[in-house]
């Protein structure tokens, strides 16, 4: 297959309505906009949300909630993406930097938080310190049980 003997496909094309060109179309004069009123008129037309002149639902709804200006978003990785990060690193030392370096995480954001989804496998002896700003305490301690240290970033 390529490009230029692609074919559309049946019934998949369709013409144009074809407005204002005569009365036996059934869509001359008035060009199936009706007499008069706003929808007849050049950019006539009511925003999805006008309900009439009824109270519209968004007035009558109280406002709720802010935007809390100290809100932190965090990068966010689970343990088993640490393992795939020891693999790919050789070295045991896991950070932002390092995460950011292999395209593990494109965006730092406020930080690095470790979610504790999935496990590590490593071989007994290899040692390895994670450094982030928060972790879990599911990820905490199963950093811990890999043999591993979780160290909380100021």
């Amino acid at each position: 297959m390529e490009l230029h003997n692609l074919k559309k496909v049946e019934g998949s094309d369709h013409s144009g309505k074809r407005v204002g060109r005569g009365l036996g179309s059934g869509m001359g004069k008035t060009s199936t906009r009706g007499q008069k009123g706003a929808g007849a008129r050049s950019g006539g037309a009511i925003n999805p949300g006008f309900e009439g002149g009824q109270t519209p639902l968004y007035r009558r709804l109280p406002k709720r909630g802010f935007k809390n200006i100290n809100h932190k978003d965090y990068a966010i990785i689970n343990v088993e993406d640490i393992a795939k990060a020891i693999e790919v690193l050789g070295n045991g030392d896991i950070s932002l930097e390092t995460l950011m370096e292999i395209g593990m995480i494109k965006d730092p954001k406020d930080g690095l938080k470790v979610l504790g989804d999935g496990e590590i496998k490593l071989s007994a002896d290899q040692k390895f310190k994670v450094t982030a700003k928060k972790f879990t305490s599911s990820a905490a301690e199963k950093i811990a049980q890999a043999g591993g240290e979780a160290i909380l970033e100021k």
